[in-house]
């Protein structure tokens, strides 16, 4: 991308669906944002175009103070952009569930299975994908709430709680008690993730270490 799209090529951008990348536009937009690598163009039928992992950045990019980005064991930092995010655990809204939620998670998840079978090389469903794992503390998050665990409210541990890593393609997942954090793995693995249990030096706490599997 050599320089920032026009302000209808993000109209179009704005616009995906915010876990598929699922563009819609005319064959103009579509067209540019291929060849600027915002987006591809499947080669299935219908040919849908989504966004790569540049037009993603470009999408959930939000103009605001600088700072010096988020604190050790803050949640991932999400655009304001009031579209859904899976919660990570932390969040001041954190302890609503109701059904209104729990329809968009589920939806959230559906539309990730198909995005999926969409850009998977062989068109599976049972292991992440490119934009999984371009966003992984997302990506694990709605595997984790879509399966109905419960995420930590704010500045409290009584759920689960899906943090960043220094290691690449890992994210951590920590549990207020074993029965969870092992609810949490089994949950994970049969998302798609290598999930493995370690044990925290300073505190002794068990969490989980889950990274996409890849075959």
């Amino acid at each position: 991308m050599t320089r920032p799209p026009t302000a209808a090529q993000r109209r179009v951008i704005d616009a995906a669906d915010p876990v598929s990348g699922r563009l819609k536009g005319t064959p103009a937009q579509l067209t540019a944002l291929v060849r600027h690598g915002l987006a591809f163009r499947h080669p299935r039928p219908p040919h849908d175009h989504f966004l790569t992992p540049a037009g993603h950045r470009v999408r959930e990019a939000a103009p605001g103070p600088p700072s010096g980005g988020p604190a050790a064991g803050a949640p991932e930092a999400v655009a304001d952009s009031g579209v859904f995010a899976a919660r990570v655990g932390g969040e001041e809204d954190g302890a609503d569930g109701g059904p209104a939620r729990l329809r968009e998670v589920r939806g959230a998840w559906q539309g990730l299975l198909e995005l999926r079978r969409m850009t998977n090389p062989d068109g599976g469903t049972d292991r992440p994908c490119g934009w999984e794992r371009a966003h992984l503390v997302r990506a694990a998050a709605l595997a984790v709430e879509a399966a109905g665990h419960r995420p930590a409210g704010p500045g409290g541990r009584d759920g689960y709680r899906v943090r960043a890593t220094p290691q690449p393609e890992a994210v951590a997942v920590h549990a207020p008690d074993e029965a969870t954090l092992r609810a949490c793995a089994a949950t994970l693995e049969q998302a798609g993730w290598q999930v493995g249990e370690h044990t925290e030096p300073r505190t002794r706490a068990r969490y989980l270490l889950a990274s996409p599997r890849r075959a």
